[in-house]
């Protein structure tokens, strides 16, 4: 499998606690749930089971696809009639597993749902060392779309690196002319993203952005910011993280050193992203380690 038994056992260990939460979260979200809620019920799951999270839990409702997670004082709730994604990240001394699910409380929608666990699955069976990422998402492709479904073209699963969520090589759910070879004891993360088959079939970047990385240490006036993006650099390291998870900074100062951290490029921002006609999105998700006979689901 080309990786060492220590490092193997870490993402082993970790892709267990990723699948544990993951089913104990599915019970988690029904109408009328806040949240916020999810997300920190999800990230402390994480953390007492002896793992950190990878990235804030994610909680992406109808026609946001990926990338929102609950700011601090986030008022929003589940609608009553919901497509949610939960996408789970954990990391055991930065060796990461990344899986999502989503619920749907929206009988008119389950189709799409069905189709991204079916996809999950053709492309978890496709899987090989040595195989084209073209030809894995021709498959990917295939299956979404006997379901008179539509594959989001430009979201994509993504290779895995240490305390790098995206790395290397992108997984696509479509076909391409060209692609890259997948190689035995590569991690990568596969996550079919789907939508109606009279959607753009696209995401662009939404208006807000509530999940953030560090970049580079650079000089700023403030004490404050700089102990802040310290503390930022030292707990998260190239790991996204969220702004609720810097609550031990007084509220007033830290907003505004934390615009500074931006705007000087200290940290980036990761924009929420949203179907471009406003359809509803399903994702499936899991992490796997590549083999020569295949690929071990690690989640």
């Amino acid at each position: 499998m080309s990786l060492r038994n220590e490092v193997f056992e870490k993402y082993e260990i970790a892709g267990k606690i990723a699948r544990e939460v993951r089913e104990e979260v599915g019970q988690l979200v029904h109408p009328g749930t806040s949240v916020i809620g999810i997300c920190e019920k999800t990230e402390a799951l994480i953390r007492q089971k002896g793992a950190r999270p990878a990235f804030p839990c994610n909680v992406s409702i109808n026609h946001v696809a990926a990338h929102y997670t609950s700011p601090p004082n986030d008022r929003s709730i589940i609608p009553t009639k919901a497509l949610v994604k939960v996408d789970i990240g954990v990391h055991l001394d930065g060796y990461i597993a990344d899986t999502a699910i989503t619920v749907c409380s929206d009988p008119e929608y389950e189709n799409l749902v069905h189709a991204s666990k079916e996809a999950l699955e053709v492309a978890v069976d496709t899987i090989v060392a040595d195989i084209s990422t073209a030809k894995l998402g021709r498959a990917i492709q295939k299956k979404i779309k006997s379901f008179g479904c539509k594959p989001v073209s430009n979201l994509t699963g993504h290779q895995i690196g240490r305390y790098l969520i995206h790395t290397g090589k992108s997984i696509p759910n479509v076909s391409h002319i060209v692609g890259s070879k997948i190689r035995e004891g590569d991690i990568i993360a596969v996550e079919p993203f789907v939508t109606l088959d009279n959607a753009a079939g696209k995401v662009r970047e939404g208006d807000i952005s509530t999940i953030f990385r560090f970049v580079k240490r650079r000089s700023v006036k403030k004490a404050s910011a700089m102990q802040l993006l310290r503390y930022i650099e030292e707990n998260f390291k190239t790991l996204p993280f969220s702004e609720r998870w810097l609550g031990s900074f007084p509220e007033k100062e830290r907003r505004a050193d934390f615009r500074d951290l931006l705007r000087s490029k200290c940290l980036m921002a990761y924009p929420i992203f949203v179907e471009a006609s406003g359809k509803p999105v399903s994702q499936a998700e899991h992490t796997v380690l590549v083999t020569k006979e295949g690929c071990l689901v690690l989640t």
